[in-house]
């Protein structure tokens, strides 16, 4: 193993002791979250940062995977496992279906034949009534793990969505440095001369879209789990800008930066309002205990920021400033 291998499995092996760490100080609900949108950021990372197709219709799969695992398990009784297969299935077959019609455009045309269908599927979410329209989808049990593992523990359940980041994370891993991912990243830099190389442009690019999907599928089910219910806000529009958001962020191409531009979204959404009360308690300023309903406004400034002083996102800089050390 190389110099650089060594100090990679070094990090993941820091990285996996600070996650089993981590409930123990932090609050294991917003953790689970945190992980959920962290691998539904990093699936859409192998699409856009890897294979370069910008996907605006994310949030389908991620939407559609909760609804299909919260009605496996409260209406057909079947187990957490279980249903957390057959909500990746859904948002897989989901992902082959609209792969299938979205990878014939490049460019603006692809992202906006994703959007489109997934604002098609929003409306159906609205007026289906095993979604619950605008009520959503209410009390998904978390049952018991195999059959006798209790997973209504938070402590307990922490550690089986621990469990299912880490896997999710090391397919994609796998995934990036495997030829497979060789040809997506031949197909976002060069598109044409991979053709000419004899690749089947559409078969790769089909298949990293359904992986993709499988993935979010797999972040949004979890997600369902955790929560005990899903709502249309993970099948809007706005959810697929919000993994965009993430992804650059910490840092699009990279391994980790979604996973550094996920958990630093959702600390924003969860602590902003706590912020806000303690400006206003210590300047006096009562405008500050409104910055809770503004978080979108924070969130674009972090945004905007990020684009013009941090090209490559966070994660991006960093690796391009160590790069420059060592050189």
């Amino acid at each position: 193993m190389s110099g650089s291998g060594k100090m990679s499995a070094i990090g993941y092996a820091f990285l996996v002791v600070l996650g089993l760490a981590a409930p123990l100080v932090l609050y294991p609900i917003f953790l689970m979250q945190a992980l959920c949108f962290a691998l539904f950021a990093c699936a859409f990372n192998l699409l856009i940062g890897y294979t370069g197709l910008l996907s605006f219709g994310h949030a389908a799969f991620l939407g559609m995977a909760g609804y299909a695992m919260g009605v496996a398990v409260k209406w057909w009784g079947l187990p957490p496992e279980i249903g957390l297969l057959v909500g990746t299935a859904a948002a897989a077959l989901l992902g082959y279906l609209i792969g299938s019609l979205a990878i014939r455009r490049q460019g603006i045309y692809f992202a906006m034949i994703t959007l489109a269908l997934a604002q098609m599927l929003y409306f159906f979410c609205l007026q289906a009534k095993f979604t619950g329209g605008e009520d959503g989808l209410q009390g998904v049990p978390r049952g018991h793990l195999l059959g006798f593992i209790n997973l209504e523990n938070d402590l307990t359940l922490y550690y089986f969505v621990f469990a299912i980041f880490v896997l999710g994370f090391c397919i994609i891993h796998r995934a990036i440095d495997s030829p497979f991912g060789q040809v997506l990243t031949a197909i976002r830099e060069n598109e044409p001369r991979a053709l000419s190389l004899g690749y089947d442009v559409d078969k790769y690019k089909l298949l990293a879209f359904v992986l993709s999907a499988a993935l979010s599928g797999l972040a949004g089910s979890t997600k369902t789990l955790v929560l005990g219910f899903e709502t249309l806000t993970d099948v809007h529009w706005h959810m697929s800008g919000e993994v965009v958001l993430m992804t650059l962020l910490g840092g699009m191409g990279t391994v980790l930066g979604p996973v550094v531009g996920a958990f630093i979204v959702k600390t924003l959404e969860n602590r902003i309002g706590e912020f806000g009360q303690l400006l206003a308690n210590q300047t006096g300023v009562e405008w500050f205990r409104t910055i809770g309903d503004s978080v979108t406004i924070v969130t674009g400034l972090i945004f905007v920021i990020c684009v013009l002083a941090f090209r490559r996102g966070i994660v991006g800089e960093l690796i391009a400033l160590f790069r420059k050390q060592r050189a």
